[in-house]
């Protein structure tokens, strides 16, 4: 084993999971970790960057500093050698080099899903990044600022309305922490005082959180209707303009902002692998090892790893299955490299939080349904725990705006040309 050399390519849940695995597990091995950041994003919390609530650097974990013993190469993957053991990689700077490797973690993630609707990819704005949290930030903040200098009702009227399509866990907490952030910014716009701001929340689906529990979906429905959000389910959009969108049941939506939450699909990378797949997702055995390929690992978004608890399906891509296949693999890898057999990868889920803003969530940890307070301590509670870091950060920002709700003010930092919605639609 010593010497050896392990390349894990993608440092979100599985990625990060791995090498923070491997560092502990096998010492002697060297470790390179490729990925175009040097930080982790701890994507659950995106929403609440998006709306104020936390600062971005509070769910960005620093990996040099998590990850001593692992080289970092930043860098984008443009290439995979999987019979002569290279990597090759494009630099922040444009230099092309190949990295080798003895055995090989596939972890790149997802990308968003981006559906073959005319006008989307022009006028949509994904949901997935630091850029995509802060842009969307600025351009709310804008918009409602734009609408209280207009006195024309009805550019007022679209600057104050806002489709979140995807009412998934991304879709449906983005439209719940819009809404209050939206409203505390009316505050601070005297002209909007009776102006009507307007959220709606999308999704061809028959309810909400349609992978969930319908007890979860129904208390999410609920809280957010109860806001004022439109709740429109079994609907989605149909054409997008530059200021109006036409929904699937005909209705035409004057608004300059559409926020695309549909889902997400692997990682490109993998569809130029020749590697078997499943549903684009690359196959692999319970051991997380690539069918056919026993030096190639593959685990989180980018693998269809079986689901030994339900016979004949996969584990879906949830950053609770990515984060402890990233564990697993970190073992399985040392075990390959000492000549020692693997483990298969079994996880009962443990429940579900989706966080609603404010004093509201919905959640089931170890299956017991819980709403309000209790479900708000529950998802805080397992947020601060598997954060790998900054955690009396983000909790002292929540314990600060209970008192003091967070002002907004457009930063300018990123431009919608810098976010533009880039994916190729699922063929």
């Amino acid at each position: 084993m010593s010497g050896a050399r392990v390349v894990i390519v993608g440092a979100g849940f599985a990625g990060y999971h791995a090498a923070r695995g491997l560092q502990r597990v096998a010492p002697e091995v060297e470790i390179v970790l490729i990925n175009p950041t040097d930080y982790f994003l701890y994507l659950p919390l995106l929403p609440e960057v998006a709306a104020g609530v936390l600062e971005p650097r509070r769910i960005c974990v620093s990996l040099p500093d998590r990850l001593p013993k692992v080289k970092l190469e930043l860098g984008t993957v443009t290439g995979i050698d999987i019979n002569g053991h290279g990597v090759e990689r494009v630099d922040p700077e444009g230099r092309r080099s190949t990295i080798e490797f003895d055995r090989l973690v596939l972890a790149s993630g997802s990308v968003n899903k981006l559906l073959p609707i005319p006008g989307v990819s022009e006028y949509a704005h994904g949901f997935r990044s630091i850029s995509e949290a802060l842009f969307l930030r600025d351009h709310i903040t804008r918009q409602l600022e734009l609408a209280a200098a207009t006195d024309d009702r009805d550019e007022r009227d679209a600057r104050c309305t806002f489709v979140v399509v995807g009412a998934g866990y991304t879709g449906t907490e983005v439209a719940a922490q819009g809404q209050l952030f939206t409203r505390r910014l009316l505050k601070q716009l005297p002209a909007l005082r009776d102006q009507r701001v307007r959220w709606v929340l999308a999704d061809l689906a028959d309810r909400l959180l349609p992978g969930l529990h319908p007890r979860m979906s129904s208390t999410a429905e609920r809280v957010l209707r109860k806001r004022g959000v439109d709740v429109r389910t079994g609907e989605s959009v149909e054409y997008a303009a530059p200021d109006c969108l036409r929904m699937t049941k005909g209705e035409q939506i004057p608004t300059r902002s559409l926020i695309w939450c549909v889902g997400v699909r692997p990682d490109p990378l993998v569809d130029g692998l020749s590697l078997p797949t499943d549903r684009g997702r690359l196959r692999v055995h319970e051991t997380l090892v690539v069918e056919g390929r026993s030096h190639v690992f593959a685990v989180g978004d980018c693998a269809a790893v079986p689901d030994v608890t339900q016979p004949g399906s996969v584990t879906g891509m949830t950053a609770q299955h990515a984060q402890r296949q990233g564990k697993l693999v970190a073992r399985n890898v040392a075990a390959s490299l000492a000549g020692a057999d693997l483990e298969p990868y079994k996880h009962h889920d443990l429940g579900f939080l989706v966080d609603l803003g404010g004093w509201q969530s919905a959640a089931n940890p170890l299956g017991i349904p819980l709403s309000g307070l209790p479900a708000k301590a529950v998802t805080r509670g397992y947020h601060l725990l598997s954060l790998p870091g900054n955690r009396t950060r983000v909790a002292t920002d929540w314990a600060i705006n209970t008192v003091m709700p967070p002002q907004a003010v457009q930063l300018g930092l990123i431009g919608a040309d810098q976010v533009r919605l880039e994916c190729t639609a699922p063929s």
